[in-house]
């Protein structure tokens, strides 16, 4: 494709541009709180049954996380590609793209979800943790993965609303889903008993409904644009083919996530608790701030296919800036909170004071993960897939060191505290960020990425 740098488009600093940002960005961002909202209920209402339950749910979710996000280019691979065909003007084909992600979502999440249920005890031990917290965190595996399905069509569908520059609907979807997740899970736990059951159950139903609603409105917007509903297997096999590289990447990434949580489960319960809700407020935060990363997958695959280098560039310096200032408000506010928000997931002070400890070193990690996370979003919208698996592999090689090195010292650290410990370990994560900044900052200061057409 050609490199079109002769485009006209926006400047930074103009205002229809920001308007434009933002009319994607908010919306998503508040969807975008509402999907680790599943997981920080899921913490609060748990963490009240216990630590070893707490601690089930860390090792539980992590898996459950890792075999639903291995496909997340359903997401955002789809979201580059309808909206590069709506940029090029073929809204009829940005349709049939998408309605071809969805249908792999389906495949892919039948076989995922078979797959993890067989496997959830052998799974659940690769973190060595705690016999009691193995067992909790088995009976949260075996009945989330049936919710892995409607996780993937969610992702799916999603992707193609947002390159359809729909950000509404996935908010409408995240909110009610969220709202029926609370209100199931303090029914099956505490109504009827179930315990950490109760709360898988809760989710599972929550994130079927949200994945049923999110495929009707893509088919009502199918049909307005006369493209046909039924599975390709060519095409699918293509988008397949296609999602490839951020699949490599998301293997990397999670690779990095699972062996941070490891070297948490080889500190102890304690610190093992604390890390999963440590963990959770960051997604939370990260998420919020992925809000941009959205509007940039959207806006920069429009921008290329039609050819307007000049406005994905104005645009992409706009939402670097902003997410860096975003990310030194999410930080400030954490800072003000990081005493109180442990009590609202864990009664056990050791737990609280390690939560707290860790929460300071993810509070001042935010301004990074603004600067990373744009960007992140920008090379996705641009179609970078390849460049972008390349350097979060580098990425992995490089961290595995810095957090190896807190694992092998881990009996040194716990003797100064556990606090220290934990803290220790999210400095070392951190690290991991600082790494993926570098490399942004190398591969967006070149032209490589913008490639212009409705294809890559």
């Amino acid at each position: 494709m050609s490199r079109d740098r002769a485009a006209s488009g926006g400047s930074v600093g103009d205002p229809a541009q920001g308007r434009e940002i933002l009319r994607l960005a908010v919306p998503a961002f508040l969807a975008l709180v509402a999907e680790p909202m599943f997981l920080l209920a899921d913490s609060a209402i748990i963490g009240h049954l216990g630590t070893a339950q707490l601690a089930g749910l860390g090792v539980a979710s992590a898996t459950l996380l890792t075999a639903a996000n291995l496909f997340v280019f359903l997401a955002y691979g789809t979201t580059s590609i309808v909206a590069r065909q709506l940029g090029a003007g073929s809204e009829r084909g940005a349709l049939e793209a998408g309605i071809d992600g969805t249908w792999l979502a389906v495949g892919l999440g039948a076989l995922t979800s078979v797959a993890v249920a067989l496997g959830a005890e052998p799974l659940c031990r690769l973190f060595g943790a705690s016999d009691a917290a193995v067992g909790f965190a088995t009976t949260y595996l075996r009945i989330s993965a049936l919710g892995i399905p409607a996780m993937l069509v969610a992702l799916a569908a999603t992707g193609v609303l947002r390159g359809l520059q729909d950000t509404r609907t996935p908010l409408v979807a995240s909110a009610v889903g969220f709202s029926v997740n609370i209100a199931l899970n303090l029914l099956f736990v505490y109504g009827f008993g179930w315990g950490i059951a109760g709360s898988a159950w809760g989710t599972v139903l929550a994130q079927t409904g949200m994945a049923l609603g999110l495929v009707t409105v893509m088919v009502r917007h199918a049909r307005r644009a006369g493209a046909g509903l039924h599975a390709h297997p060519g095409r699918v096999l293509r988008a397949a083919v296609t999602g490839v590289p951020l699949l490599v990447r998301t293997l990397a990434l999670r690779s990095i996530l699972l062996v941070t949580t490891w070297v948490a489960a080889g500190l102890g319960d304690v610190p093992l608790a604390a890390h999963q809700v440590a963990a959770t407020v960051w997604s939370f935060l990260v998420f919020a701030l992925d809000a941009l990363a959205i509007a940039a997958q959207a806006l920069t695959g429009k921008a290329l296919g039609a050819g307007d280098v000049r406005g994905a560039r104005a645009a992409t310096s706009t939402m670097i800036r902003w997410g860096v200032w975003g990310g030194v408000v999410l930080g400030v506010a954490l800072l003000c909170v990081h005493t109180v928000v442990p009590a609202a997931f864990t009664s056990d002070p050791a737990v609280r004071s390690a939560l707290a400890a860790a929460l300071v070193v993810v509070a001042i990690g935010q301004p990074l993960s603004g600067y990373v996370f744009v960007i992140d979003g920008v090379l996705i919208g641009a179609g970078d897939g390849r460049w972008l698996a390349r350097a979060m592999v580098a990425t992995l090689v490089l961290y595995l060191p810095l957090i190896l090195a807190v694992h092998l010292g881990g009996d040194r650290l716990l003797q100064r505290g556990v606090p220290f410990a934990l803290g220790a370990l999210w400095v070392a994560f951190t690290g991991f960020m600082a790494i993926r900044a570098v490399f942004f900052r190398y591969r967006i200061r070149s032209d490589a990425w913008m490639v212009t057409g409705a294809a890559r």
